[in-house]
């Protein structure tokens, strides 16, 4: 007996309830938010969204931070965001609920985050450089980075971990909008890390929507020369949002 239907049922019905799947989508850059904050996003009252919450924590899909009277609700890991981007991928839209206005659509293309990590054009411009580079070898469940691939990312000023990680290292992670994939995986993560760190990459307010600055552009240039991104350059200075603790 197949004892993985049912579980699979019931994670595709917690991820179809539209309410729910706002919820899940509006987590996907990889920050927390609060229960109310979660509310006004799915549209509906306050009471409707702690139930929805509750199923999602006890499906295993959400985790919980608890900061003196607030309490933050998260993706529960990498592998949540991953199959909502393929999710994504099969709806052929990256957008559940309501329908984002043009120029947000074209901006989430250009360049954004999925949890950890970047997609859209600058994700995989990021991926099929390195590719073309040779600094991408296929491993168990992922991939690998050969010497010159290790060069790239001491060169971005990223080091490899000492001791294998929990996660993959590197592993391609299909991108909604381009339909090719894009990078995931603990240096993916630390590569998002130091450009936000750095400000090569800008956060948005409220939005998954990343800015790729001029400096970044010329950042990744030199360290990857196949590296090409046709994400526009911002017309303003922005300050940036906070950047996430690189784990």
């Amino acid at each position: 007996m197949n004892t993985r239907g049912p579980y699979l049922a019931e994670i595709a019905s917690l991820m179809g309830d539209p309410a729910r799947a706002n919820m899940l989508h509006a987590l996907m850059d990889g920050r927390a938010l609060t229960a109310k904050e979660l509310a006004w996003i799915a549209g509906v009252a306050p009471q409707t969204a702690s139930g929805h919450l509750g199923k999602l924590m006890q499906g295993g899909l959400l985790a919980v931070t608890v900061q003196g009277r607030h309490r933050y609700h998260r993706l529960a890991g990498p592998e949540v965001a991953q199959a909502l981007e393929g999710l994504m991928v099969l709806a052929g839209t990256g957008t559940a609920g309501r329908r984002l206005p043009a120029r947000v659509g074209a901006e989430l293309s250009q360049a954004r985050t999925c949890y950890d990590h970047f997609a859209g054009r600058l994700g995989t411009g990021i991926h099929d450089a390195l590719v073309a580079g040779g600094h991408l070898a296929v491993a168990e469940g992922g991939y690998g980075l050969t010497a010159s691939g290790e060069g790239v990312f001491a060169a971005l000023g990223i080091a490899l971990p000492d001791r294998p990680p929990r996660r993959a290292l590197l592993r391609p992670c299909l991108d909604w909008s381009e339909r090719r994939p894009h990078l995931a995986g603990h240096l993916a993560a630390a590569l998002a890390c130091r450009c936000f760190e750095t400000a090569w990459v800008l956060r948005r307010k409220d939005s998954r929507a990343v800015t790729l600055t001029q400096a970044g552009r010329a950042a990744l240039a030199a360290a990857l020369p196949g590296f090409v991104c046709d994400a526009p350059e911002p017309v303003s200075r922005e300050r940036p949002e906070p950047a996430p603790a690189c784990a």
